[in-house]
């Protein structure tokens, strides 16, 4: 093993390399190292890497005759530019470590016959050129399939990648190339480009990536933070973005589109009644990948390169400190977060890569060991279940250990409180061992990795969410694997709650079903209510405010005629397509959103609506807003000024819920809790074309309340529940103007207000507009 010291680092196979600066052996070079640096080059690279080894002992071999007291075995020691010795190192952990007088480097590669750890300063990163390469000897640094060595010396300020060498033959799968100077994909944090959305020198859009090398201790102050540790049917979940939360200038932040930046506005969240965040994917990505061929950015961030870094240009710091900066300040987000009462989910994407299929670039796992890391078919094709070109090999067993190390990193490190899992049907998917039982990505009964993650001493207590589908055509909702601990996001309470509001004939049912939390999900399987994540809309599909203004996608913008996105998105117009509509029909678009945020909030499970739907974020028909780094994906701050009467009606609402005991069981409602009622109370109507669903259930702290929906295209007056000692209170009611939608016991004129309506209270009637629905509250006739 050797630091190869020469204009042209020795190929370990007919490819080329990079160009490496001349260098010579220093003073402190150990014996054998300065024979092996008296080798040619080039028949090194002519005779492969075993005679390479070879030619290292036989350098070593007349090193000793030359001197015998000098003589060194080959095997503890080596130098590295004259300043850091190099040693065997551990094969344990995975990564960069660094440990008292140096850094261990470790990493998993079956296939590789050579390895060599590349060492960068930052400055040589962004000329493309290595500082220093130490080639490793498969007898001294490999111990079964993991390459391993310790540098020591001061190396904090140094970047790291590797070459591997062994079998390059894509149709077998196969994509070793020492060429190419990979990601470690245990790294913690990955530097490249230091701006969001600007290019390297030259134009690149993917330039030489490298790896930050850690310190011995974090130098970060928690400031006695802790775990939250909510139980999750007292969640309420926002998903956002975490660019686009404060990119646009309305936000008036000094750094927008920065996680610093979103520091500043989490008052406003707690404000909103959130107490917690669904960040879209923060892991490193490059929103330029699509930049050599259109003029599209890969906003969302479903694409990732390196699943231990966050995402460098989210922060103000960029590169700088070799990344760490940008650590800290993904860490301040997360710390500042739990002052305010909220958690922190993250989404993460172990579904695929950025590598692509085989046109794609070679970044990290492909380079690594493809065949480990990727779900092949026998000629060595992509398996494409994520629909992104490429499938995470998620139960290979080395991939497993990955995906549980680095959740286990982002709890212990960084104090995520979460996580939501893309795609996560693919995690269940058998691994292309090719033996006879776990073929072609066939989903399994107890996936290895769900036991693992399920079980793991570490993660107990973490919130697991599961997008319990993926593009292969595997639905799992309600049938995800999960021993008790996973939620899933309940795609069918999504579509149900759709088909019922906007009045579609033979939902009242199901509807009712999606109040309860979807026992008839999750119930059979032993799971509660709160293993149900709720939501009429993501950041995939129309806005809240979309949804009832198009009957269509309106995708052109994306470059792809239209043909992307959901078709099947059960929305309705209210009458008329697009954001010009006449009066009446605007006023029934406000009356839906507030239908659907009512519904949220009021069904038995866990709430969770998307960034800008408080204040009716429009993306003008686009449901598929992946690429545009613009307003249509920025939370407008001036438009939620404009619009303070939803965004009230919204606030109050998250309220409301956290008030009611009723409304966050613990499991799912009983007879004894909960009587459903028809335009007659105690008469339910479950007919194909019922468009009627109320309830009403008894509540610790409001002892009782009442909530209808009336999705009918008619108005009806609805007989409410006699109580005897009790007359109901009308608190919301989204057929009235704001602030009468809702109302508050601040509110001037609330008595003048419940009053008019005495009339019909006083014969335990209530009015209701068509599409609308209402809560009440029983209050003692006094």
């Amino acid at each position: 093993m050797t630091m190869m010291a020469m204009a042209e680092v020795p190929c370990l196979c007919a490819r080329p390399s990079l160009a490496l600066p001349t260098r010579r052996p220093g003073p402190g070079t150990a014996p054998h190292l300065r024979g092996v640096a008296r080798l040619c080059p080039n028949a090194m690279a002519a005779r492969g890497v075993g005679a390479v080894r070879a030619a290292v002992v036989e350098a070593a071999a007349v090193v000793e005759d030359e001197d015998e007291e000098e003589a060194a075995p080959l095997e503890e020691r080596y130098a590295l530019g004259g300043a850091c010795r190099v040693l065997a190192g551990m094969p344990a952990p995975l990564g960069a470590t660094a440990l008292a007088g140096g850094v261990n480097f470790a990493v998993y590669s079956g296939g590789a016959t050579a390895a060599a750890l590349c060492l960068f300063t930052p400055d040589d990163l962004k000329a493309n050129r290595v500082t220093e390469e130490v080639l490793l000897d498969p007898l001294i640094n490999r111990t079964g399939n993991v390459w391993h060595v310790f540098v020591e010396g001061e190396l904090h300020d140094m970047l790291y990648g590797y070459r591997f060498d062994g079998t390059f033959a894509p149709e077998c799968g196969q994509y070793l190339d020492a060429s190419n100077i990979v990601v470690d994909p245990y790294a913690k944090a990955v530097i490249s480009r230091g701006e969001y959305g600007v290019r390297a020198p030259g134009g690149d859009c993917w330039p030489q990536m490298a790896g930050m090398i850690p310190l011995p201790h974090s130098t970060f102050d928690w400031q006695g933070d802790l775990p939250l540790r909510y139980p999750q049917k007292d969640l309420v979940i926002y998903e956002m973005h975490l660019r686009g939360f404060t990119k646009h200038a309305s936000s008036n932040v000094e750094h927008p589109g920065t996680f610093i930046g979103a520091v500043s506005k989490l008052d406003y969240l707690k404000e909103l009644g959130v107490n917690c965040v669904e960040l879209m994917p923060c892991h490193e990505f490059n929103e330029l990948e699509y930049s050599t061929s259109s003029s599209k950015v890969n906003f969302w961030g479903y694409s990732t390169i390196n699943f231990f870094s966050p995402m460098t240009r989210y922060t103000s710091a960029g590169v700088k400190n070799c990344g760490r900066d940008a650590i800290n300040e993904l860490k301040t987000f997360v710390r500042e977060a739990h002052k305010r009462g909220i958690e922190v989910i993250l989404d993460v994407v172990f579904n695929h890569t950025a590598e692509g299929n085989e046109n794609g670039p070679v970044l990290s796992f492909r380079g690594v060991d493809n065949s480990t890391y990727y779900m092949l078919a026998p000629k060595g094709e992509f398996y494409n279940y994520s629909g992104c070109g490429n499938t995470f090999n998620c139960n290979h067993p080395v991939v497993r250990e990955f995906i549980v190390d680095c959740l286990r990193y982002w709890v212990t490190e960084m104090h995520v409180d979460g996580f939501r899992f893309d795609l996560a049907s693919i995690l269940t998917r058998g691994s292309s061992l090719w033996d006879p039982v776990n073929v072609y990505g066939a989903p399994l009964v107890t996936p290895p990795l769900i036991d693992m993650i399920s079980n793991d001493p570490i993660l107990g207590g973490v919130k697991l969410i599961a997008e319990a589908w993926d593009a292969g055509g595997l639905y799992q909702v309600g049938q995800f694997p999960h021993w008790n601990v996973w939620s899933e996001w309940n795609g069918k309470y999504r579509d149900i709650v759709r088909q019922f509001i906007k009045g579609t004939d033979g939902f009242s049912g199901g509807f009712a079903e999606c109040l309860c939390g979807s026992p008839h999900l999750y119930e059979a399987g032993g799971r509660k209510p709160w293993h149900s994540i709720n939501f009429v809309c993501a950041h995939d599909g129309f806005t809240l405010a979309d949804l009832v203004t198009y009957n269509n996608k309106y995708n052109l913008s994306n470059g792809e005629n239209n043909e992307d996105g959901e078709n099947h998105n059960l929305s309705w117009n209210c009458g008329e397509e697009g954001e010009f509509a006449r009066l009446s029909v605007r006023r029934l678009r406000k009356r839906q959103m507030r239908n659907f945020f009512v519904c949220l909030m009021v069904s038995q499970g866990v709430p969770m609506f998307y960034m800008g739907d408080e204040y009716g974020h429009t993306k003008s028909g686009n449901n598929n807003t992946y690429c545009h780094d613009n307003y249509v994906n920025y939370f407008r701050w001036d438009k939620k000024e404009e619009s303070y009467d939803l965004h009230r009606f919204c606030s109050l609402m998250t309220k409301f819920r956290k008030e009611c005991e009723s409304l966050g069981l613990e499991d799912f409602p009983t007879a004894e809790q909960l009587q459903w009622h028809g335009h007659q109370p105690g008469k339910p109507d479950w007919s194909e074309t019922s468009r009627f669903v109320a309830f009403s259930m008894k509540d610790e702290t409001k002892g009782e309340i009442y909530v209808a929906f009336n999705s009918s295209h008619l108005p009806a007056v609805v007989g409410l529940p006699e109580r005897i000692g009790y007359l109901w209170e009308p608190v919301v009611d989204t057929g009235k103007p704001a602030p009468y939608d809702f109302l508050t016991d601040d509110l001037p004129d609330r008595a003048l207000t419940v009053h008019q309506f005495s009339h019909f209270l006083n014969s335990n009637l209530y009015p209701m507009l068509s599409y609308s629905s209402v809560i009440l509250i029983s209050r003692p006739d006094v």
